[in-house]
């Protein structure tokens, strides 16, 4: 199964437009957008990068000992799940989402007793059985790829591409003085220096898999996407074999347009003088330590001018 299916997965720093791609692809009569973080991540990842990001966010690990249940199971997908079974406590809960989890497993295990357990399959299995449950979806009847969003998943691409031959990967970067910025608002931020160890580790992998996965790996910038959508994203329809859509202006949920982002992510307000407004928030000290911990990378990416 997962040698034919086609997957693209989004993956982003935190606060670096990933959500927003994300929901700006949603309305696109053939994609199937996944209607949370699609976070595959399992408790038995274990590497050099586990204490640096979640395991949730991470491409899975399964036991060789396991079973479909267990699979299905051990997957974390956390948003979807809350939403699905304690949908009070979600912060998707003013969203219509008629779904089932019980019938999600149900159709995962079908699916996979006739693909066949393996990492690969496992995810093609769990995502094909996530768009059969969900019942109010607006569905076009055209849709062939299928897309999810992880934060920082990137730094699995040469698994996520390795186990899928016509799968793409799409890295979102924005500049670090607004990512940084707004990664602040949270309620428990990661410190200056740990966040930009981060987001410098997020470019470095992707400008490395980008040469080796030509045509397979690409780099959006969020400041190149904010002004026009629809032929930057575009762009990247025609490279995944689908054609563009005047959906790719606005985000939206499930085709619904959204006022903003939130709460899928922080960017509130995706226009580009409010990405550059955001960048100014920081104080002169915070922008120049910013600055000098990302310095490596921005020429590459064409910030050295963005706040000058």
């Amino acid at each position: 199964m997962n040698e034919d299916f086609r997957l693209l997965m989004i993956s982003a720093m935190y606060e670096n437009g990933g959500n927003t791609t994300h929901r700006l692809l949603d309305g696109h009569p053939e994609l199937f957008v996944y209607p949370f973080e699609s976070q595959l991540g399992t408790s038995l990842v274990q590497d050099h990068l586990t204490s640096m990001f979640p395991v949730k966010y991470r491409w899975p690990v399964f036991p060789l000992e396991g079973d479909g249940i267990g699979d299905f199971r051990s997957i974390i997908d956390e948003e979807c799940k809350v939403r699905a079974r304690t949908p009070h406590v979600s912060k998707f809960r003013h969203m219509a989402f008629d779904f089932s989890d019980e019938e999600r497993c149900t159709r995962f295990q079908w699916h996979l007793n006739a693909a066949g357990r393996s990492r690969g399959n496992n995810v093609a299995v769990f995502f094909r059985a996530t768009f059969e449950a969900w019942k109010n979806r607006r569905a076009s009847g055209r849709e062939a790829v299928y897309v999810g969003y992880s934060p920082i998943v990137a730094v699995d691409a040469d698994k996520i591409l390795d186990d899928f031959p016509k799968g793409h990967v799409l890295h979102v970067v924005r500049n670090p003085w607004s990512a940084y910025a707004d990664h602040k608002k949270r309620p428990v931020p990661l410190s200056l220096s740990r966040y930009l160890l981060g987001w410098a580790l997020n470019q470095h992998l992707a400008l490395q898999y980008r040469s080796r996965f030509p045509g397979r790996f690409h780099i959006l910038r969020l400041e190149d996407i904010l002004p026009n959508p629809v032929k930057v994203l575009g762009g990247l329809c025609r490279a995944i074999g689908v054609g563009p859509s005047r959906t790719l202006a606005t985000p939206t949920w499930n085709g619904r347009r959204l006022s903003n982002v939130a709460p899928w992510g922080t960017i509130r307000r995706a226009t580009p003088a409010a990405n550059k407004a955001t960048a100014l928030e920081l104080g002169a000290e915070e922008r120049e330590e910013v600055g000098a911990r990302a310095a490596p990378f921005l020429g590459l990416l064409g910030y050295n001018r963005f706040i000058k």
